[in-house]
């Protein structure tokens, strides 16, 4: 029985990191295309401009305007993959009327794969992110993030409801079996690498911290 339960985890773990690069290939293709249409954009602003037509390019600068205020502005940390990461999933905090707060600086070159930093980030904010969509009253995420030599330091504050307690090493949620398990498998992660982390519910908040060698 624990097998079997253990290997619906894992399948689940592997779904849900395979939708968080998901994320990240979609936000990197959505920057990606914005990128390739400025150039035309300055093309026909210059036409406008080279006729004397100051009210249609004013107009099309608005409208620009427009647009890109709904295009969240990708996080510049240092690291292309963390930025992708942080833009997709804080995004959709945001869509949910959860205030962010981001300060992260941290280099290109970590000796944790692309995916097990997208599994480890990803797996700490989704849990933030459902935490806060229970919490009544202001809902925030701050994050901070920073290289302490060739260690990788994390550190998350989240809004939540009442003080969650563990059964078996997992916190205990209204959810069936899964919910938890993001955070084991962030742990793994962080431990087959000789880090730790460190995970505290008191009533309204929860804070995450993790620190971990990540440079050669």
């Amino acid at each position: 029985m624990r097998k079997q339960t253990f290997l619906k985890l894992a399948q689940w773990q592997a779904e849900l990191t395979e939708q968080h690069l998901g994320e990240v290939r979609a936000i990197h293709r959505e920057m990606r295309g914005y990128k390739h249409d400025f150039h035309h954009h300055l093309e026909l602003l210059k036409s406008y401009l080279e006729a004397g037509d100051t009210e249609r390019a004013l107009t099309y600068v608005k409208e620009l305007d427009s647009t890109l205020r709904n295009v969240d502005t990708l996080y510049k940390t240092g690291n292309v993959s963390l930025d992708a990461i942080l833009s997709a999933k804080l995004s959709q905090a945001k869509e949910k009327g959860i205030a962010v707060t981001v300060k992260a600086t941290v280099p290109e070159g970590l000796t944790l794969t692309d995916a097990e930093l997208c599994a480890v980030v990803a797996n700490l904010l989704d849990n933030a992110v459902e935490a806060c969509s229970k919490a009544d009253g202001e809902k925030f995420i701050r994050l901070y993030m920073t290289m302490k030599g060739k260690m990788l330091y994390f550190s998350m504050l989240n809004t939540a409801g009442e003080k969650r307690e563990k059964a078996k090493g997992l916190f205990r949620t209204e959810k069936s079996g899964v919910h938890g398990f993001g955070l084991r498998r962030a742990e793994s992660i962080l431990s087959a690498h000789d880090g730790w982390m460190k995970v505290n519910s008191e009533e309204g908040a929860f804070t995450t911290e993790f620190l971990v060698p990540a440079l050669p």
